[in-house]
């Protein structure tokens, strides 16, 4: 079987983006997953947005999120606002879109060319929902890691996310110990690892352990966690400049139930068809 895709990026994070609204047909299998991930043997990425119909007629699309390693995500930022650029180029102008996600209801706006903001959702602090096992909720937990005790906030942006606040982000221990936090007995679902910098209060700087992939050059939902973990501790403003190893990202957030808002660039590599 053949399927056409499209190759982008957001920030620097890889994305394939396959339409699947008028077949509908199933994802591949985590071992086609992987194949497809390399560079080698497919056209490689970090996430893959499988899109098909919505349930609801009055939403655009449906997705579903799987890592490089096979592995389904609940949520992927990036890759949402790479939906997003398919869809207005599919209708040859910006549009605001509401799209069905594991996580739930996300919508996107083109603001131009290559420029999407979404609205990811209200952050999740109930241990239970994240998932993450405490006695209950904090704003700080003791994470003993690797025989030493780290101090983390822990956050759900419909995936789960641990966030560290580090002095430098190149001389973090990213590939040390984001694996070893990924699959960390606290978290039944696995995190992804974020080693945040706060430069000022409207500025940091962000490294990425994504969960089912390593290291990556952006993720959207762990910028939107680093600034949410930095805001609730009073170290940032409302909103927010990520500055990732793949570019820049903004995200805002006025606190309580209210969405993050993420703000980012999206960027066509280029475009094939997947044998399977």
């Amino acid at each position: 079987m053949q399927l056409a895709f499209l190759k982008m990026h957001g920030t620097g994070n890889r994305i394939v983006v396959v339409d699947q609204r008028l077949e509908n047909s199933p994802p591949p299998n985590a071992g086609e997953l992987r194949r497809l991930s390399n560079n080698d043997t497919g056209p490689g990425f970090d996430q893959l947005m499988w899109v098909g119909p919505a349930n609801d007629p009055e939403i655009a699309a449906s997705y579903r999120v799987f890592n490089a390693d096979g592995s389904e995500a609940e949520q992927c930022g990036n890759g949402v606002r790479c939906v997003a650029w398919m869809l207005a180029r599919e209708d040859g102008a910006a549009h605001t879109y509401r799209l069905e996600s594991q996580a739930g209801l996300i919508e996107a706006r083109v603001l131009d060319h290559n420029t999407v903001v979404a609205s990811m959702g209200p952050p999740e602090f109930n241990p239970a929902h994240i998932p993450f096992a405490a006695d209950r909720q904090e704003d700080l937990y003791a994470l003993a890691v690797n025989g030493e005790t780290l101090s983390v906030s822990v956050l759900s942006m419909g995936n789960p996310h641990c966030v560290l606040e580090v002095n430098a982000t190149e001389t973090a221990s990213v590939g040390e110990l984001g694996p070893a936090i990924e699959r960390h007995r606290r978290f039944p679902s696995r995190a992804n690892v974020s080693f945040m910098h706060v430069l000022d209060r409207r500025n940091i700087e962000l490294r990425v352990h994504e969960r089912g992939v390593g290291e990556t050059l952006a993720c959207g939902t762990a910028a939107c966690a680093a600034v949410v973990s930095g805001q609730r501790r009073n170290l940032l403003d409302e909103e927010v400049t990520v500055h990732l190893r793949g570019g820049q990202v903004v995200v805002s957030w006025r606190g309580g139930a209210e969405p993050v808002w993420l703000t980012g660039n999206v960027e066509l590599i280029g475009e094939g068809m997947i044998d399977l």
